[in-house]
């Protein structure tokens, strides 16, 4: 072998030997920080969600107070730079020069847990991903052998933060390639496995419990049509909550004073945690009890008006709740309206139809579906909701109700929050 062969041959064995132990490095810093992200923020809008339950007026207090600090803390601590979400990502990774500076840790951390304990009809996901990604895109700096591998480390901790919410390594990784990489190689395969392994590894040692666990009777083939009728309606759904967070974002930018954006949006907010207090936070509190009941759940007016005022609701309070300043994105408000579109749809069918379905089914179906249609990402659907419940058993029909709602959402618009751009105007 001559010496140019022999450098490369060890040129190649370093830098994989590097990449293994940054990967492991950077899988559990991202898990760590989204274990702690998770329990805080359930712990504390549990306790704040009880009294704002027992006393009224918080409802009122804990938006405009939310936004508030959140913006406080902006100016003085972050820049004053607002946070863009998942934008920031691939404004990172379509230019090698560009990073994401290390204070989009603490301020995605920070203000992501704010926003949903006081209230902020988001979730933590979003600011999960920019943090963990932002663990991805400094260990790159930090080593010149990694130059050329950003995007893979960055997708690395998305995929490990990802991977500690949910439960579910193969969603992790499924998420950085349909949602952040759109390509795979050798180095997102090696990175993004060791980082969502090690993620798992740390979520099984500190007995972490899957979202929502269940118990599930299995399914049958004849509710395939109304598998499709649900995916049919989580993909239109999915259109109105993108469309809602664009129209909102639009609109609330023309108003000049930051103040007057946070007094609008609590004020907006608060109304509708009054009307309905399910819309709280992330929302996952609601699904937890409806989970509960579901097999039990009476089709009657006040259930029915209720669930519809969620469905065409929440889309609302979550783009008023970004577009005033809070933290997060649509992934934690589509698994909450796609679990109440798919709780109502078969008590529907069972009560007009006698369809016999499986209400719990469909909830677990619905969140699934929606999620697929909103960020575009059937795979990423798919493994998450498995993941959520720990449970396999609706494998088939959360396949095929994912890839419908997919596709009807793009028939009717070919846009998502993350896609959405100059082009689309």
């Amino acid at each position: 072998m001559n010496t140019t062969a022999q450098l490369k041959k060890n040129y190649h064995f370093i830098k994989y030997q590097k990449l293994i132990i940054v990967a492991i490095v950077i899988g559990f810093l991202s898990a760590l920080l989204a274990i702690i992200l998770k329990r805080m923020t359930e712990h504390y809008e549990t306790i704040l969600l009880d009294k704002a339950s027992n006393h009224w007026y918080f409802f009122i207090l804990f938006p405009i107070f939310g936004l508030s600090v959140i913006s406080i803390l902006r100016y003085y601590l972050f820049q004053k730079k607002e946070n863009k979400g998942i934008r920031e990502i691939f404004e990172t990774t379509a230019q090698r020069r560009n990073s994401l500076p290390l204070y989009k840790i603490p301020s995605h951390f920070i203000n992501g847990f704010i926003t949903v304990i006081f209230g902020g009809s988001t979730g933590i996901e979003v600011s999960t991903v920019v943090a963990t990604a932002t663990i991805g895109s400094i260990a790159q700096e930090k080593e010149n052998l990694f130059n050329r591998h950003k995007t893979e480390l960055i997708c690395a901790g998305v995929a490990a933060g990802i991977t500690a919410l949910f439960f579910s390594p193969l969603a992790g990784i499924l998420f950085a390639w349909e949602v952040i990489s759109k390509k795979i190689n050798a180095v997102f395969l090696l990175t993004c496995s060791i980082a969502s392994a090690v993620a798992y590894l740390m979520i099984q040692l500190l007995n972490e419990k899957p979202l929502f666990p269940v118990q599930l009777q299995g399914w049958h083939w004849h509710a395939l049509p109304y598998f499709v009728l649900l995916g049919l309606l989580a993909g239109m759904n999915s259109v109105y909550l993108t469309k809602s967070v664009l129209f909102f974002k639009k609109h609330f930018s023309k108003i000049k004073q930051h103040s007057n954006r946070i007094i609008m949006g609590a004020a907006i907010l608060s109304a509708s945690l009054l009307l309905l207090p399910q819309l709280y936070g992330e929302g996952y509190h609601a699904i937890k009890e409806n989970i509960l009941l579901a097999n039990h759940t009476l089709l009657t007016l006040s259930v029915a008006l209720t669930f519809l005022g969620i469905i065409l609701l929440k889309p609302i309070v979550t783009s008023v709740t970004l577009a005033s300043g809070g933290d997060g994105g649509v992934f934690a408000p589509s698994i909450f309206i796609g679990g109440f579109i798919g709780l109502l749809l078969a008590i529907c069918l069972n009560t007009f139809f006698n369809a016999n379905v499986i209400p719990l089914n469909f909830m677990i179906l619905g969140m699934g579906a929606m999620l697929s249609a909103s960020i575009n990402a059937p795979l990423t659907a798919i493994f998450l909701t498995c993941g959520i419940i720990n449970d396999y058993t609706l494998f088939f029909p959360i396949v095929l109700t994912c890839w419908v709602a997919k596709y009807t959402a793009q028939a009717i618009y070919p846009f998502t929050v993350y896609t959405y751009n100059a082009v689309a105007k």
